[in-house]
């Protein structure tokens, strides 16, 4: 059976801790099928099969069947590009910060090569619709942050030039990383990922007092 869900706060009700740690279950274990199978491959079976739960179980969490499960894994997915590149990511105040969290990128899509799990997700899901679309979008705009507020504290210290915009520059970082990912989807070749990332770097470090 279903677990119960804790008492309503503000007119919503709060899953209990048990609930919470069975749906965390269900995504990470769909999560998983779906690297092994792909997203089209992957049948709720496969996953309740996986996960030890019931078919019950699944649609209690996931009322929308595979659609909104696929949306819940790639928000994992989408979670986890991010927490690869800790703890460099929230602690971007020296330049080997920013060195380490470079090599942490790089090392992500070595291990990932030419098979994107998220981006798999988003092409099941239809990258135009509204729910893929705000996924993306929220991946995007906390990796952003994140680089953004790297690029201040370098400025606020001497390291890295005023005279950049803090948020084109991040911008201009996860749009080069995007599309040298593109590229190694496409060809297998890193090179290009490499290159975005140490050309990046280079530009932010013309700050007085450094050089290349």
């Amino acid at each position: 059976m279903p677990e119960r869900h804790g008492p309503a706060r503000g007119g919503r009700v709060t899953p209990t801790a048990k609930g919470a740690a069975t749906r965390n279950r269900i995504v990470e274990g769909a999560a998983a099928e779906i690297r092994d199978r792909g997203a089209a491959g992957t049948t709720l079976d496969d996953i309740r099969a996986r996960t030890s739960t019931s078919k019950g179980q699944i649609f209690h969490y996931f009322p929308g069947g595979k659609e909104e499960l696929l949306l819940a894994v790639a928000a994992h997915e989408a979670g986890q590009v991010l927490d690869d590149q800790q703890p460099y990511l929230s602690d971007l105040g020296t330049w080997q910060a920013w060195q380490d969290w470079r090599d942490a990128v790089v090392r992500r899509y070595e291990r990932q090569g030419v098979h994107c799990p998220l981006g798999v997700l988003m092409t099941e899901l239809g990258r135009a619709t509204p729910a893929a679309q705000a996924l993306t979008g929220q991946l995007i705009e906390r990796w952003q942050a994140a680089l953004r507020a790297g690029v201040v504290r370098m400025q606020e210290s001497g390291r890295a030039d005023s005279r950049l915009d803090a948020d084109r520059t991040a911008a201009a970082m996860v749009a080069g990383i995007q599309g040298g990912v593109a590229i190694l989807m496409s060809t297998g070749a890193i090179t290009h990922l490499e290159a975005a990332l140490d050309t990046s770097l280079m530009l932010l470090r013309t700050g007085p007092g450094e050089s290349f």
